[in-house]
């Protein structure tokens, strides 16, 4: 809505000033006159004479070359966002009893207020699908940021859900489910992928039932979700170990060795991401060992011992050792 006004405003303002041109006329021949907005002057159109100089520039000092670059720089307000259930365009109030100054509120006032935050709470979520999308999206968010996940991440995962719930694809489903599933399908679609022992440690329901949720999901809503690459853990992986990008990039390319020998196939990214920066810290004489890889990814020490042996033969096999 605030953006239309924004539009509306805009259409004004350059109604106005064709209605002001209309009405002056040169002082001189008694010519059109016409804005030239560029250079911020009024100028006869037949004789050339400079009528006014130096008007006010009431367009925005920023530039946008299509429609949705416009809309995103137009400042009228905040932006809406599908991480909360009502887009953002709500009003929240405080539950802190204090004026603009910081000064307690009076009995009275404390009750008005209270009143007020509890109508104001009815009519944000008016039916159960507002007050299940609120909930779901708390989840979402809480779960987002304790696994570390970009902005980007939590919008698709919120659109993911809008989806599911638009679709009727909840019952018989918890939300907490849905909403996990919905987590762990965005963070593989942006490039940023979790794996779902990750998942589960900060959802409030089990690892089967993620799994078999987010299968249901993504094969009902169409989604497009690759399979992970290993490569996309190395770097945090690497990170969480203190590794060098000497040591990181080693890995990448012990990863990129087994993609050509086929090793990948059927092997589960996170284990060969482990095995893989395993294998590199030792070929750059840097100090880790499984245990402690084993903890970062949490895989077990057993995988990351069969997958190394079978990344080294990958690289000897090319001749690349």
């Amino acid at each position: 809505m605030g953006q239309k006004w924004g539009r509306q405003d805009e259409s004004e303002t350059e109604s106005e000033s064709e209605n002001t041109s209309e009405d002056l006329t040169c002082p001189e021949c008694g010519g059109n006159v016409v804005v030239d907005d560029e250079h911020g002057e009024t100028v006869c159109a037949d004789c050339g004479l400079v009528v006014t100089e130096d008007s006010v520039d009431r367009g925005p000092e920023w530039r946008a070359f299509d429609a949705a670059e416009k809309d995103q720089k137009s400042r009228v307000g905040a932006p809406t966002t599908n991480t909360m259930h009502d887009k953002g365009l709500s009003t929240n109030i405080d539950w802190r009893d204090r004026d603009a100054y910081g000064n307690s509120l009076s009995s009275n006032q404390r009750q008005k207020m209270q009143r007020l935050r509890k109508w104001n709470e009815r009519f944000r979520t008016r039916d159960s699908k507002e007050r299940n999308l609120k909930q779901a999206l708390g989840e979402i968010d809480r779960m987002a940021s304790a696994l570390g996940l970009p902005e980007n991440v939590r919008e698709t995962a919120s659109v993911i859900y809008r989806r599911a719930l638009d679709d009727d694809l909840l019952p018989g489903r918890s939300i907490e489910g849905v909403a996990t599933s919905c987590v762990y399908a965005a963070a593989r679609m942006a490039g940023v992928p979790r794996s779902l022992d990750e998942i589960s440690e900060v959802s409030r329901v089990e690892k089967s039932e993620v799994a078999r949720t987010y299968r249901y999901i993504a094969r009902e809503l169409s989604l497009e979700v690759k399979p992970a690459d290993p490569e996309q853990y190395v770097p945090r992986f690497g990170s969480e170990l203190g590794l060098s990008d000497e040591s990181k990039m080693r890995a990448r390319q012990l990863l990129k060795n087994a993609k050509e020998k086929g090793v990948h196939s059927g092997k589960s990214p996170v284990g060969l991401a482990a095995a893989a920066v395993y294998a590199a810290a030792l070929l750059t004489n840097e100090k880790t060992t499984q245990a402690a890889v084993s903890d970062v990814a949490d895989i077990s020490e057993v995988t990351i011992r069969n997958r190394y042996h079978e990344l080294l033969e990958a690289e000897e096999s090319l001749g690349l050792a």
